[in-house]
């Protein structure tokens, strides 16, 4: 199999550097994931889709274990009402398998939000396009890639260290 995603394709694109990792059989948690990378499950960065209306969707970045505050999504948003995509949906809108989603190489533009989780770990993994695969990167490269980007709090308190 390539290590040639959609994710390192619009990396490559603009020159932000990353390294590609395979893990080495099915991932089946957030905390397998973090230990066979190296890192923390902070360091997992897990792209959450939101749909707002018929047609309108919203990608919401969060640093592993953290929990979207649907309080504060719905205040920054300025919604009532929203929920998550479904798999279908997130196959068809961003061209990713759930466990893949990534916020960079999608089939079509989004909304991007990073919650500030995201920003407290220098190095971080976000989803490859393809299953037990990821792309490692800094922290700040990303956000270089998806300038403009919108950065918030969107996850509950207490539950970022």
């Amino acid at each position: 199999m390539s290590d040639s995603t959609p994710v390192t394709r619009a990396l490559d694109s603009i020159g932000i550097p990353y390294r590609f990792f395979r893990h080495p059989g099915q991932v089946s948690s957030l905390e397998q994931a973090a230990e066979e990378r190296g890192q923390t499950p902070q360091q997992v960065v897990r792209s959450i889709v939101f749909r707002l209306a018929d047609g309108v969707y919203v990608m919401v970045l969060i640093a592993g274990p953290s929990q979207v505050s649907w309080p504060a999504l719905r205040s920054y948003l300025g919604k009532s009402r929203l929920t998550t995509a479904d798999r279908a949906e997130i196959l068809a809108i961003t061209g990713y398998p759930i466990g893949a989603v990534s916020p960079l190489g999608l089939s079509r533009p989004m909304r991007i939000l990073v919650d500030q989780s995201v920003l407290q770990s220098g190095e971080i993994s976000i989803g490859s396009g393809v299953r037990n695969t990821t792309v490692i990167l800094h922290g700040p490269d990303l956000m270089k890639a998806l300038d403009p980007v919108e950065v918030g709090q969107f996850t509950q308190p207490e539950s970022v260290s």
